[in-house]
């Protein structure tokens, strides 16, 4: 007895250390990319007045990729299993990231990354699926914040790794690194939940259940509006962190790869923070509205309030990072709002929605930037969608220590 409850007890650990070395990948490469962007950009010959709107429209490329990936490896994760998702998506991520380092045009630039985009798609969400599923119902929040911790590493990693090595060696590296954890999920077993579903008769991975009823449509909403501060964040303003910091006076403009690697490692830390904020309070909902509060105001003082030297916007990079890390438990959020037979499909296209978000955003914020300016756009951008999560957090239903044993009909 006492040896299968050790047993049982191994290979839930391993399952959680399985499902945070796919964060760790997940991380290392969105914040890889930031950080070699500008060099890989200038290797392959563009123009330094053009960087930043090329380095967009990769990005943008790369989102379009995660969202896609984001269904269809949701429904695979439903239909065949979440270890088929943690299995396929990596090979896919490793074999895209040995193909970036050895593009010679843009358009081969962005034909990688957007199939980098749809590899990574499925590894945060398959991953916290079956952590969520293996776990007890109040030991899950555990693992989530186990899961941020190690995403952290991912962060510091690819700030070290984007710094010391050529930026074709380093998606190599990356490369290298997902086929390892590849290696690491040979012996992996499946979810209880999902192994109990395959014996009922019920739809699995359906992407039609997620649009009917009304009710069920907007849980999955909700689901993703209370992270639209995440990428408007990333994806705005540190992203544009140089011409942000001289629209602010500075007489020395940020360097991009610098303000994404402090915003990473804060946000990671920010994971962990929040993680552990929901099991003190066991709620979710506290927790991620006491992040959205600390959003709001570190956005106010980045754009409002000048800093006087260059350390100064740094460290308001780094608390517009903390205040967004409530990520890794907004997708343990997602997992606990639905069934076995559509958590996979949730859990994996919330995140990844969420992502995709970043390109209205963008086209919002681009569209007001000639007439109100870009701090004011920026601002007008940010209320609204912090306003937007705010709201969909208040309506959306307290799940910390429910049992997720049930399905959707």
């Amino acid at each position: 007895m006492n040896h299968s409850h050790s047993d049982r007890s191994f290979r839930t650990i391993l399952l959680v250390v399985i499902a945070a070395l796919g964060y760790f990948v997940d991380i290392y490469d969105l914040l890889l990319f930031s950080v070699i962007r500008k060099p890989s950009l200038v290797s392959l010959g563009v123009p330094d007045s053009d960087s930043l709107s090329v380095g967009l429209h990769l990005l943008n490329v790369q989102m379009i990729g995660l969202l896609i990936g984001g269904f269809l490896w949701g429904v695979l994760g439903d239909k065949k299993g979440r270890l088929s998702v943690l299995f396929g998506s990596i090979v896919l991520y490793s074999l895209a990231n040995f193909g970036n380092a050895f593009v010679h045009s843009i358009d081969q630039y962005a034909f990688v990354r957007f199939i980098a985009g749809i590899g990574l798609a499925g590894e945060l969400g398959a991953g916290i699926a079956i952590v969520s599923e293996t776990m007890s119902a109040h030991m899950r929040g555990i693992g989530t914040m186990f899961v941020a911790a190690v995403g952290l590493l991912g962060a510091v990693a690819a700030s070290i790794v984007g710094a010391h090595f050529d930026w074709r060696t380093a998606f190599i590296i990356g490369g290298v690194l997902g086929f390892l954890l590849l290696l690491l999920r040979i012996g992996a077993f499946e979810s209880g939940l999902y192994s109990k579903m395959t014996s009922e008769k019920v739809h699995r991975g359906n992407l039609l259940q997620l649009l009917s009823p009304f009710k069920r449509f907007s849980r999955f909403l909700k689901c993703i509006l209370i992270a639209l501060p995440a990428w408007y964040v990333i994806g705005i303003l540190v992203t544009g962190a140089p011409e942000f910091g001289k629209a602010l006076g500075l007489s020395t403009a940020p360097v991009a790869g610098t303000a994404v690697m402090i915003s990473y490692i804060a946000l990671s830390i920010g994971d962990v923070a929040c993680s552990m904020l929901s099991q003190v309070l066991r709620s979710r909902k506290i927790a991620i509205g006491v992040f959205h509060i600390l959003t709001l105001a570190s956005v106010f003082l980045y754009l409002f309030v000048p800093p006087a030297t260059l350390t100064g916007f740094y460290v308001r990079c780094a608390l517009i990072g903390f205040g967004v890390g409530f990520w890794s438990l907004f997708v343990m959020n997602a997992s606990e709002q639905f069934g076995t037979n559509l958590r996979a499909t949730v859990t994996t296209a919330v995140p990844n929605l969420v992502r995709g978000s970043l390109v209205p955003i963008s086209f919002v914020f681009t569209s007001l930037k000639p007439s109100v300016g870009i701090i004011h756009s920026a601002g007008i951008v940010g209320i609204v969608t912090i306003v937007i999560a705010f709201i969909a957090l208040l309506l959306t239903e307290e799940r910390f220590g429910h049992s997720l044993d049930f399905m959707e009909h």
